[in-house]
């Protein structure tokens, strides 16, 4: 009886150039990425489809009479300042409901006498061994506290800002309608100064406008930017501020949902702040912020995720989930390394996933760009988008190694026009 040439056969089945390839470790760390990746952009899709479908107009008029704290921690900002108070002058709301306050935090150039001399009432703080826009807030709410109660609200607004005339009209509204905290819509002031100027407002149009109008649809709470945030008086009452870390918006804003209160978005109305236009005025900034969501990531989200699966509340969970993305940079890097290597590899699992990834981010952003109704400009500066890419991955590894200790240091901008803002006041 002939035996069956078994193991021939199977050495020409493995020598077949159609027969599947074998699964190595590297095809397996791909898949493993692509997966994630994949993850990532599928939440990003829910949020965009929610955004689109979602939108609705927002409350109607509230009856102007609440009177408002408008709170501006400034460090060396003497050439920006005047034109944020020049734009405080033309809000449409009753001049004799909202004051003023700028704190003059361990300046060394002339931003108090300028922020006396249009009207504002101001703080001198000088502490060096406690630097910082946290530090500066506590100190000034603490003087405030004692020295101007009866505020049903206060606002913060970064320095270096304009804000929309109808700003403290649409803050009435939200409060009348019941909103506790409320972040406007934050974007930029000189978008077209440069092509990182105008990218950072493409990622801004995702970051800031985007995500939260999903959010607000879902009934998930929209997060802190920083600039443009509304607290009503019984929430700092009962807060008070307490973050001084280089996240301080984002550690309040996991402080808020971990007590069950909303952050509710105001795209009717807007924040516009000059960003950097050059990779060197950037740098210390974007570590700044890294840094300190990295620092979160790593002490709060956790617990944070044990709490919303504890709970079953999507609220911590979106919370923990948006601390856990990093910036659009990283993916798509990441998306287009993992599909290049996985179809090098012969790998077709992570190149699917790689792709779909991909795919999913450049719906992301597109649809943000079209919802802030950008320029064409905006869509044709993408052109940049691998340098940034390249430029922004190096950073943001540089922040997950790094130790070092980092301040409130001023970034330099060049003062830009208000009239800039015309070019979002349809959003």
């Amino acid at each position: 009886m002939r035996r069956s040439p078994r193991l021939p056969l199977m050495l020409s089945r493995s020598k077949d150039p159609a027969s599947p390839r074998p699964r190595t470790p590297l095809a397996a760390l791909l898949t493993l990425l692509g997966a994630g990746l994949a993850l990532v952009a599928g939440y990003l899709v829910v949020l965009t489809l929610a955004a689109l479908l979602g939108r609705t107009a927002g409350p109607p008029a509230g009856p102007g009479a609440r009177r408002f704290a408008l709170l501006i921690p400034a460090h060396d900002e003497e050439a920006l300042l005047g034109r944020l108070l020049a734009s405080l002058r033309q809000l449409d709301y009753s001049r004799g409901r909202f004051q003023v306050y700028v704190v003059a935090d361990n300046c060394t150039d002339r931003t108090a006498s300028v922020a006396r001399s249009l009207g504002a009432r101001v703080y001198e703080r000088f502490d060096r061994s406690a630097q910082g826009k946290g530090f500066a807030l506590h100190w000034l709410l603490e003087r405030l506290r004692a020295d101007a109660p009866g505020y049903d609200a206060f606002v913060v607004l970064d320095a270096d800002s304009v804000v929309a005339p109808n700003f403290l009209q649409r803050m009435d509204a939200r409060l009348e309608a019941g909103s506790q905290v409320i972040q406007v819509h934050y974007s930029v002031l000189n978008a077209g100064a440069s092509p990182l100027a105008t990218l950072r407002y493409a990622a801004l149009a995702a970051l800031h406008y985007l995500r939260p109008l999903g959010r607000s649809a879902l009934g998930l709470s929209c997060g802190l930017k920083g600039n443009g945030m509304c607290f009503s008086a019984p929430v700092l009452e009962r807060f008070g501020w307490r973050w001084f870390t280089l996240a301080e918006d984002v550690e309040f804003h996991l402080a808020l949902v971990r007590a069950g209160v909303r952050v509710d978005f105001a795209p009717e109305t807007w924040v516009l702040a000059d960003m950097p236009v050059t990779f060197a005025q950037a740098a210390s900034q974007n570590a700044r912020w890294e840094r300190g969501r990295l620092e979160l990531l790593r002490r709060q989200v956790p617990s944070l995720l044990v709490d919303g699966v504890r709970r079953r509340s999507l609220l911590h969970l979106d919370a923990a989930a948006e601390q856990c993305i990093p910036p659009l940079s990283v993916p798509f890097a990441l998306g287009g390394l993992c599909l290049v290597a996985s179809l090098m590899l012969g790998a077709s699992l992570p190149a699917t996933l790689a792709a779909l990834s991909l795919g999913g981010q450049v719906l992301h952003l597109l649809a943000a760009l079209a919802l802030v109704r950008a320029p064409l400009s905006a869509y044709l500066a993408l052109s940049y988008a691998a340098g940034y890419a390249v430029w922004k991955v190096g950073l943001y590894g540089r922040a997950l190694v790094s130790r070092r200790r980092l301040g409130w240091v001023r970034t330099p901008r060049t003062a830009s026009g208000a009239s800039a803002g015309a070019r979002i006041e349809g959003s």
